[in-house]
């Protein structure tokens, strides 16, 4: 709506500093780019189809897992193998057992035994026309053997192509020979001399291969494979290396519900090979575990056979000397004996006797722990106990202790990793002291309770004469011995029965089996979208960098808002050669602007003044000042009013062109006093339209318009003319239109579409809301009509198209989406 011209309204402030402001970011013509630039989007939705089908079919290396489950037995203890009670150790709780098999499954040692095993640092794979695939062992017809004893270089692959029978021709690589290789016996480089690239050689299976850089045979697969290779890829890895991958590659997890159930994840390029490790890795275990168990049990068998074999001696004497008793002192039927006493003694010293059995296992146990002789240990099952802390304290020293030994060869004693190490064996080698000492402290306590009340039954045999005690005491003694080996005996059995049913305790539940189980990676349905939707992100960044880089004005809403100027017309985009629009085209869209912006510039001054003078300015050059100017002239003359156009932007003259009036003398030769205003006022086609062009470019062209002769030259046309039009400056590269406006009724500030940059209307805006300027109107200049002027603002200044109203219409062909929507709205109009 445009205001009256004396309406007025308060500003505070803080609206003041919003004028000449602008969104960084216009949503709706952003939408609007999208819209017109719909055909990239479609480009780049089959392009990123294409792209995404041909990685999915030649390019993405699957990767496949395998599983395998296991359970861990918890009703066994080792000094190797900790029990399900500890949780000290660890640092956690649960499933001790279970965390330590983890630990082995991923340590070096265990990896580095499988990976020498199976030859796993030998990489087989094949090569289509694009892609690479990768080969379990058991997929090629031949196995590479290399010799450890030669040095090897390593990820230099080489291709083995059969040639029919048992031949197979060694390719080398075309470059890539190295001097340094690898030795797989020291598992170190080596240095070599220089030589020149092997040549291909054609060999046979079971026939060496030998160059500066390799040495292999072939070995015959005695399993046929499935597939038929045309060729076979072999690279060498160094035994680390390899470890390290496979390391990385497997994953342990315990079973939510039943956490004694382990699930062991391998992944692998070829699901074959994957499930080949899983289950040999498994194997291997299990013989270690039940190993590691055996030793221990053998330790306690033997050193209960030596014990044995000593207590029967003392057995076999101490049976010497009652027998003689007997026989000689014929003490064999002693009357009146205390049976009740003498069996309480007899229960006492065999209860004694088995502690003292049991507190010499302590002392073996003890004296292991003390010289770190652990291979020696025997089980705490000997000495009468069975204490998951011991016996998880005496493997974390072991472990420990290795470790202090692997550190020694790198660090220096008194280094921070040795004093951390060292402060560890303490602490734990205090732990499992202070358990040992527990159990001393037991067994030492109940045998002083049995030697009191040993010492009370004694008192009940003092009556008895001197001969008879001394064959009670011979007796005793034979009974203590022989409860001692009999509890030894026990123990022997026990230990015995343990190794003849001792088996592992990790049982398998579900072997790593083939099952065609598909990839789990990479995820080429997600690749696709993600290819796809990057392309159609290039396009949409496209244009939203370009829309935060653009600083032009685009979209007229935005324009009023910021500025908060009236705005009288919106022009639609010239098409002629020149800019008589209004002469010319008279029944065009443009033309019927033209008259819009005639009606409206009344409300900017009002009409009681007989005469108007209306000023044109912009913000600089290619705005269509001079257009607007020249068409707004026509339009008043057409309508029967005097009118004159003054081309008063003396730097630039631009009017005399279009109306084909000769600029030799105009308004600077006029303003200098060399010529009359009638000399330089020219006639046009349109009767009530005069011209009055700017003449010769002047070296002072702002003194001329400023001066005094000027206000009288404007003052002298009002008495003329109906309206006076003024081509004025630009007001962005000079200040002369500012001055001219003083002496205007109207001004009209030109913006043109595309074109105009948002900040130049950060200085005319703060002028007219400081009231430095009056009687402002915008006008929009070179709007795309094909988007309709009123985008975004709601000016139908373009509503005529495709009904006949302008010239423009026998033209017009309605854009793709307008026409599809109204077959939409027939379709459902008809139902």
């Amino acid at each position: 709506m445009i205001p009256e011209k004396d309406a007025k309204v308060e500003r505070n402030d803080i609206q003041k500093e919003r004028f000449g402001s602008f969104a960084l970011f216009d949503i709706e013509h952003f939408l609007s780019r999208v819209i017109k630039n719909w055909y990239w989007f479609v480009f780049m939705l089959f392009t990123g189809y294409a792209i995404a089908w041909i990685y999915g079919k030649y390019y993405a290396q699957n990767i496949y897992a395998s599983n395998l489950s296991l359970s861990v037995s918890n009703n066994t203890a080792s000094y190797f193998t900790p029990n399900q009670s500890i949780n000290f150790i660890w640092g956690q709780g649960g499933n001790q057992d279970g965390i330590y098999l983890k630990k082995m499954l991923l340590s070096r040692s265990h990896n580095e035994f499988l990976v020498k095993e199976l030859d796993l640092f030998v990489n087989y794979s094949t090569k289509g026309a694009i892609k690479s695939t990768y080969l379990d062992k058991d997929d090629s017809p031949v196995f590479v053997q290399i010799d450890k004893n030669h040095y090897q270089q390593i990820n230099y692959p080489f291709t083995l192509i059969p040639k029919g029978g048992n031949a197979y021709e060694v390719v080398l690589p075309e470059e890539g020979e190295s001097t340094n290789v690898y030795s797989y016996e020291s598992e170190g480089f080596h240095e070599i001399k220089p030589y020149e690239r092997p040549e291909n050689k054609i060999i046979r299976v079971g026939e060496w291969y030998t160059a500066p850089n390799l040495r292999f045979r072939l070995v015959q697969n005695p399993v046929k494979p499935k597939i038929k290779l045309t060729n076979i890829i072999i690279n060498l890895t160094s035994v680390n290396q390899t470890v390290n991958d496979i390391v990385s590659t497997i994953g342990v997890e315990f079973d939510k519900e039943i956490n004694t159930i382990m699930i062991i994840t391998k992944k692998g390029y070829n699901l074959n090979s994957t499930v080949n490790f899983l289950n040999k890795s498994v194997s291997e275990l299990q013989k270690k575990r039940l190993a590691d168990k055996m030793t221990v049990d053998k330790n306690t068998e033997l050193y209960l056979r030596g014990n044995l074999n000593t207590v029967r001696k003392k057995l076999d004497s101490s049976a010497n000397v009652l027998n003689y008793l007997k026989t000689s002192e014929k003490l064999y039927d002693i009357k009146d004996r205390d049976e009740k006493s003498l069996t309480e003694i007899k229960d006492l010293e065999a209860r004694k006797a088995d502690l003292e059995s049991k507190i010499s296992s302590l002392n073996s146990i003890k004296n292991s722990l003390d010289t770190q002789n652990f291979n020696k240990m025997i089980s705490t099952s000997a000495a009468g106990f069975q204490d998951g802390l011991f016996t998880a304290s005496v493997s974390e020293l072991k472990a420990l202790y290795e470790k202090r030994r692997e550190l020694a060869t790198i660090y220096t004693p008194n280094s921070e990793p040795m004093l951390e190490i060292n402060r560890q064996i303490n602490e734990t080698r205090l732990g499992s002291s202070d358990i040992l000492r527990n159990y001393y402290t037991q067994y030492y306590t109940e045998i002083n309770k049995i030697n009191r009340k040993v010492a009370e039954a004694n008192a009940n045999l003092s009556s008895y004469p001197e001969k008879e005690r001394r064959y009670l005491d011979a007796e005793r003694g034979y009974n203590m011995i022989e409860a001692t080996y009999n509890s030894l005996l026990g123990r022997q059995n026990e230990t015995q029965m343990k190794l003849a049913t001792n088996q592992s305790d990790i049982t398998v539940i579900d072997p790593a089996k083939n099952v065609g189980q598909p990839p789990i990676a990479p995820n080429v349905k997600a690749a696709k979208m993600g290819i796809i939707a990057g392309l159609l992100l290039l396009p949409l960044l496209f244009i939203v960098v370009g829309e935060l880089l653009d600083n032009k004005i685009r979209n007229i809403k935005e324009l009023l808002n910021a500025t908060r100027i009236p705005l009288l017309g919106v022009i639609g985009n010239n098409n002629n050669e020149n800019m008589l629009t209004v002469l010319e085209q008279p029944k065009s869209s443009v033309s019927e602007a033209f008259r819009g912006i005639r009606a409206n510039v009344r409300f900017l001054s009002g009409e009681n003044e007989k005469s108007k003078v209306i000023l044109v300015t912009s913000s600089i050059g290619g705005e269509g000042k001079t257009y607007v100017s020249i068409n707004l002239a026509s339009v008043l003359g057409l309508s029967d009013k005097k009118t004159i156009l003054l081309g008063m932007d003396l730097r630039k003259p631009k009017i005399f062109g279009d109306f084909k009036i000769n600029n030799q003398y105009g308004i600077s030769n006029y303003l200098t006093g060399e010529v009359s205003v009638d000399q330089i006022i020219n006639k046009t086609k349109i009767p009530n339209l005069d011209v009055a062009t700017s003449g010769p470019i002047p070296p002072n062209p702002s003194e001329l318009l400023m001066s005094e002769r000027n206000v009288k030259f404007i003052e002298e046309l009002k008495g003329r003319y109906d309206f006076i039009i003024i081509d004025s400056p630009p007001v962005g590269l000079v200040a002369d239109s500012f001055e001219l406006m003083k002496y205007s009724d109207a001004n009209i500030y030109v913006v043109r579409h595309e074109y105009t940059e948002k900040y130049m209307l950060k200085m005319i805006t703060e002028k007219y809301h400081n009231g430095e300027i009056e009687h402002l109107g915008l006008v929009y200049n070179d709007y795309n009509t094909k988007q309709g002027y009123g985008y975004g603002y709601g000016y139908g200044y373009g509503y005529g198209y495709g009904y006949g109203y302008f010239d423009e219409d026998k033209n017009y062909k309605e854009p793709l989406l307008i026409r599809i929507r109204n077959k939409v709205k027939a379709i459902f109009d008809k139902k």
